[in-house]
């Protein structure tokens, strides 16, 4: 051979597709033993998770100095926190309202896109669970103390108070708002946790940390450096604030359903304290036990119990006005989606700031605080499963519960106030749910039951919420020690009680106030990891090979259309020779 035909110009010309067609033809043995990936192990699964003292000690640190802070000094610490919040909400409100409807549609883009056909494993992966199991673990992902909350007291209170540049006693207004804060931008965000968590994991083979998912962004170098280790204690900390706001909320819930049943009138600070003691005590007797069996159970339980609850009141209450409302706030919701998405501080002629730090973004950072918990769950029960199927199925199907569950107890109360039969007694919200039940006949059993499934929820979700926290803090490990679970559920329950305390009668500020401190920061986080997502995708081999088939359809099409312009020609040239020789 000729080395100067190295250095030809046709040396550097690109095969063509014919050429490249032919040589997959002539090596098509060779090619079917190149290893396909799949002996691709995940670190996640053999990984045995030593303690990494670069994310427990910052982030021990900060969470037992805001327990002590809030314990020693709480006047100050109230004080600070609703300086703070005047101060996030009116500088950065902002960004919390361009961020939550900006990741909806970019989970929205990421479905319709290629990379939906992404597989979240092996691309010979199936799913792990089947489609019932797998929606019915999502439907219990969507319930919790907030709904349970939040499902009577916040429709009715839009539809007597208003919202903003809305009248009180718009129906269609209240329904859209309650949709807005609850169905797609929650699940959107969690599902961009989720999504990454998943794809990192189980198709790259990372460990099992948030901090690992930034790698194409980042490089590996960093994600294992210091700034790995940051994310990995931001993470874990607005973890434990955005739980311990549920459990708060819930503590506060089931002190008013035992005064209102009777079982302990008057609760006050000391019952709510003994409440939260008990509950914690009973999580931490499960997450010793190392017996995961117990919280299966109790998941299927809630399930149950929120099922009857919304089925009792379904028959018993004004079925024809729930069926009604479904309808109505599904197209206000439609309708109004733009309007709500654009409110800030300068809505309503400047008096939105307000009202948007009490409800639309304090739940933006309290759906930011739960994303790692919620999206590392819906990354282990969605293994296998392609990115379009995992997108659709994590933001409708918790969509659609969600929507029924606040039309159920939402209209329920809505029709009272219309009826005459107001719940709403002196604006406590802790209360509504239990005087929407009394309404009903057996409404004092429906109302234990209700208090029952508060306690399941807090145990369930302090339980799950330290699974996640203590992984991170063993470096990835799937399965964590119980001890560590323990300790972090402890720790979460102590903040709890530190923001109710340190509240005082605005307990329920106090916690809504913290929140959206401690998530602030994390915004930023999400924000970077969709970039790093698209990132990492856009560099997947599938993807790359839908690339590549697409280019290659292309360059063999026109040597097809030359070939068939070239006979063309030849022909026409023949037939003229043909004529000539006539």
């Amino acid at each position: 051979m000729n080395t100067n035909d190295q250095h030809s110009p046709q040396a550097d010309v690109p095969p063509t597709a014919t050429q490249t067609l032919a040589e997959l033809i002539a090596t098509h043995e060779e090619l079917t033993h190149v290893d396909s990936g799949d002996d691709l192990r995940h670190k996640a699964e053999y990984h045995q998770g030593e303690l990494d003292l670069r994310v427990i000690i910052p982030a021990l640190v900060f969470v037992v100095g805001v327990v002590l802070w809030g314990l020693l000094a709480s006047d100050n610490f109230a004080n600070f926190a609703a300086s703070a919040i005047t101060f996030v909400v009116q500088d950065f409100g902002w960004a919390f309202v361009l961020f939550g409807t900006g990741i909806v549609a970019f989970i929205i883009w990421i479905a319709a896109s290629k990379f939906g056909r992404i597989r979240l494993g092996r691309d010979s992966d199936v799913p792990e669970f089947s489609t019932v199991s797998w929606i019915a673990m999502m439907f219990a992902a969507g319930m919790g103390i907030g709904l349970m909350f939040y499902g009577t007291t916040e429709p009715l209170t839009f539809y007597r108070e208003g919202v903003p540049n809305h009248e009180p006693h718009d129906v269609g207004a209240s329904f859209a708002t309650t949709l807005f804060h609850w169905t797609l931008h929650p699940w959107s965000i969690y599902a961009v946790v989720g999504l990454a968590i998943a794809y990192s994991t189980f198709r790259m083979g990372r460990k099992q940390l948030l901090s690992r998912a930034f790698i194409p962004l980042i490089g590996e170098k960093r994600a294992d450096g210091p700034l790995g280790a940051t994310i990995d204690v931001l993470t874990i900390v607005v973890t434990v604030f955005g739980t311990a706001a549920s459990l708060g909320i819930g503590a506060l819930q089931i002190s008013a359903g035992l005064d209102r049943t009777g079982l302990i009138p008057g609760a006050s600070m000391s019952t709510i304290i003994g409440i939260i003691l008990v509950l914690t005590l009973a999580f931490l007797i499960s997450a010793m036990s190392g017996v995961g069996r117990g919280i299966r159970i109790l998941s299927n339980v809630n399930m149950i119990l929120a099922s009857l609850l919304a089925i009792f009141v379904f028959i018993l209450g004004p079925s024809i006005s729930i069926l009604n409302m479904l309808p109505t706030s599904v197209a206000n919701y439609l309708g109004q989606f733009f309007e709500m998405a654009g409110r800030t501080a300068d809505s309503a002629d400047g008096t939105a700031g307000e009202w948007l730090s009490g409800w639309t973004i304090f739940y933006w950072a309290w759906w930011i605080s739960w994303s790692p918990f919620v999206g590392m769950f819906l990354a282990r029960i969605s293994r296998g499963r392609t990115i379009r199927e995992f997108i659709v199925g994590v933001t409708l199907v918790p969509a659609t519960v969600t929507t029924i569950w606040f039309s159920i107890f939402g209209g329920t109360a809505v029709d009272f106030e219309q009826a005459g039969k107001s719940i709403w007694g002196d604006g406590d919200s802790k209360r509504q749910l239990f005087d929407l039940l009394y309404q009903l006949p057996g409404g004092a059993i429906a109302a234990v039951v209700a208090m029952i499934l508060l306690a399941t929820f807090f145990i369930t979700s302090a339980d799950s919420a330290s699974t996640v926290m203590a992984s991170m803090s063993q470096n990835g490990r799937l399965i964590p020690s119980p001890w560590a679970s323990a300790v972090w559920g402890s720790l979460t329950a102590a903040i709890g009680l530190t923001l109710l305390v340190s509240g005082g009668n605005d307990a329920l500020d106090n916690l809504q106030s913290v929140t959206i401190i401690v998530a602030s920061p994390f915004l930023i986080i999400i924000a970077a990891l969709a970039v790093a997502l698209v990132k990492g995708l856009a560099n997947d081999p599938l993807y790359i090979d839908h690339k590549s088939q697409q280019e290659f359809a292309m360059k063999l099409a026109r040597e097809r259309r030359l070939l068939e312009e070239h006979r063309r020609r030849r022909k026409k040239g023949g037939a003229r020779k043909r004529e000539a020789t006539r």
